[in-house]
């Protein structure tokens, strides 16, 4: 009997203690029928699925309490004695908080409830990525809605909790569509303005800190929704519009590219649909480096590995094209498991930039060591150079080193800047 009650509490708990709406319901029972009413505030958590598909169990339940510990956080002013964090149904990825209220209260159920909703929507765009780190990125979304509910004599209290909170998902729902129109909008209006910036971060011989070139980053105001990157091209990808950004970097990186240090060589990011360019074609090309003072050799174009092998000929077409006009080009992203170094070697790039996932504590780790010196093997076979992203401390410098790396980039190396005139402004 013992074991059975056991099995019992177990199952009615995930989440590293946090019960489910079932039992929730049974606890709440008779309180929810003395005060009469009860409100629910329910998150979305089904962006997280994936974490489980991808990294198993223990992580997803891990984000999953963080979730549950963050909506604590979040309304604790508001938890009476007999409120409840709950999960919902087993197989959905929901946390709950149910409040028990008199039917009576109604500045609760009109003011406070919605209020908290509008309270945790907020903080949960502002702070997702960092509740599911590193499980998840930046541009993971978490929404929230509420539902208020009366007791009903003729219905079992679970039937009649389980009706709000899918009510509550659906205001969650209706909430994360009005959101996503809003963002929308945001971007294109950051689109149409052009209200980028570019910071240059710097590529050096790690043999003698020797400029090879800097990389052209792009950034969004400083503390915005899309400041970073990976929030910029999120958000293009929500707009079907990562063509335009790509081009809108681009031709913002060439309009500061003056800033450059002499014989430095641009390095441009670039999705592979960037041969469909207007202003990246033959003599619209030629007039635009002219314009910047840029020869085709002072400039090269950086494509994800992912995107080339998942676009090959795209990417063969491109690489053909703008090596006959004097270019180079640069896989980035090498090592982040996409492809094979049969691939690599393939497609036979002027420089591999080893991914700052690979590099992040390879001093430490003698299997990738291993990786990166057949990489190295191939890369001189295919006349490339390697460049190692992200190197952060002086032991990955150091191991870099003696394995032969030609060239680095990272805040070891040089943080990005927009580089500075000698009296401090940019150039």
């Amino acid at each position: 009997m013992k074991q059975s009650r056991e099995a019992g509490s177990a199952e009615g708990r995930s989440a590293e203690g946090v019960a489910s709406l079932e039992r929730a319901a049974a606890e709440v029972a008779g309180e929810f029928a003395r005060v009469g009413a009860a409100g629910i505030l329910a998150v979305d958590a089904s962006a997280l699925a994936s974490i489980g598909r991808r990294y198993g169990g223990a992580p997803h339940q891990e984000v999953l309490a963080r979730v549950a510990a963050f909506l604590r956080d979040k309304v604790a002013a508001h938890l009476a004695a007999g409120d409840r964090i709950c999960l919902g149904e087993m197989g959905r990825d929901e946390v709950l908080v149910l409040f028990l209220r008199d039917r009576h209260d109604a500045v609760f159920f009109r003011e406070t409830l919605p209020g908290l909703a509008r309270d945790v929507c907020a903080a949960l765009i502002a702070q997702a990525g960092r509740i599911a780190y590193p499980y998840a990125s930046d541009d993971t979304f978490l929404h929230a809605g509420v539902a208020p509910v009366l007791h009903d004599p003729t219905l079992r209290p679970d039937t009649l909790l389980r009706r709000a909170r899918d009510l509550a998902l659906a205001d969650a729902a209706l909430r994360a569509r009005v959101e996503a129109a809003a963002r929308r909008e945001r971007f294109l209006s950051l689109l149409f303005s052009e209200e980028v910036r570019i910071v240059f971060e710097p590529i050096v011989k790690l043999e003698n800190r020797q400029i090879l070139g800097y990389e052209a980053l792009v950034r969004g105001a400083p503390g915005s929704e899309f400041a970073t990157p990976a929030q910029l091209f999120s958000a293009a990808a929500d707009c079907d519009a990562l063509f335009e950004l790509d081009c809108l970097c681009r031709r913002t990186a060439l309009k500061v590219a003056h800033r450059l240090p002499e014989g430095a060589k641009l390095f441009l990011n670039c999705l592979p649909s960037a041969i469909h360019d207007p202003a990246l074609q033959d003599s619209a090309l030629r007039d635009l480096l002219a314009r910047h003072e840029l020869r085709p050799s002072d400039v090269v174009f950086e494509i994800s590995e992912r995107e080339s092998i998942d676009n090959f000929a795209v990417f063969r077409e491109v690489c053909d094209h703008y090596s006959a006009l004097g270019f180079q080009i640069a896989l980035d992203d090498v090592g982040v498991g996409y492809s094979s170094l049969e691939a690599v070697t393939e497609l036979a790039p002027d420089y591999l930039k080893v991914d700052m996932s690979f590099v992040r504590g390879i001093d430490e780790d003698p299997a990738r060591q291993e990786i990166l010196k057949a990489l190295t093997s191939i890369a001189w076979r295919i006349d490339a150079r390697i460049i190692a992203e992200g190197i952060e401390t002086e032991a990955e410098l150091k191991t870099l080193r003696e394995l032969a790396v030609s060239y680095g980039q990272g805040y070891r190396i040089g943080r990005a800047s927009e580089l500075q005139r000698e009296g401090g402004a940019p150039r």
